[in-house]
């Protein structure tokens, strides 16, 4: 059985989702929140094995209550929900180890797979959002000291550090760049050898942190 905290603030939609999730056997919400605070609550209390939560809500947004929880060691398994192409929120979403940040108009199916990927670990980000966020980090220019890094990132690592940031995979930033898949998988092994991390996630974190992004 998979317990589930879900946190929407529409009393509406919250219903919904409890009901369509109920349809499936083995998914339990064990409790539902209409607020950031007592979301949090809810989240320390029952210690579920994931969280659905809307990114806006009233006391604190969904951003915040899952930085409050990963300050406090609760490394919950956690997926933003939103109705718009929120690009600021998406980035900070990310940054604070988000697992997935989807619309809200996506199928009853897509939301079940995006729950057993956060329960692998695994991180989705739908390409509606990360569209919008792919442009403004294009938009965004690297502020950063060179002497940060042993061998700086090529101007074309760069972009596909970017395109990693928003959620894109090596086909979709072969695709962007007009480039072959190949190349852009010779981009991306750089950059994690660049920055001495093990994957993708981990690359992005540290882009973020060294101004890259």
């Amino acid at each position: 059985m998979i317990r589930l905290v879900l946190v929407e603030d529409e009393s509406l939609v919250r219903l919904g989702l409890r009901q369509l999730l109920g349809f499936d056997e083995r998914i339990e919400v064990v409790a539902d929140a209409a607020d950031g605070p007592t979301a949090l609550s809810a989240i320390e209390r029952e210690r579920p094995d994931v969280v659905l939560m809307d990114v806006r809500l009233p006391g604190m947004s969904g951003v915040e209550v899952l930085k409050a929880m990963r300050a406090q060691g609760l490394t919950t398994p956690t997926i933003l929900i939103t109705t718009f192409d929120e690009e600021a929120a998406f980035l900070q979403a990310m940054h604070a180890g988000a697992n997935a940040f989807l619309r809200k108009d996506i199928s009853l199916e897509d939301l079940k797979a995006a729950i057993d990927a956060a329960l692998k670990g695994d991180r989705i980000f739908r390409p509606a959002i990360t569209q919008g966020a792919q442009r403004r980090l294009f938009e965004m220019r690297a502020n950063f000291p060179s002497a940060d890094l042993p061998d700086p990132l090529t101007p074309r690592e760069i972009e596909v550090l970017r395109l990693m940031a928003a959620g894109l995979s090596n086909k979709e930033i072969a695709g962007s760049l007009h480039a072959g898949e190949a190349t852009v998988k010779t981009h991306a092994s750089s950059i994690l050898s660049k920055f001495g991390v093990r994957d993708r996630t981990r690359a992005v974190l540290k882009g973020l942190e060294l101004g890259y992004i």
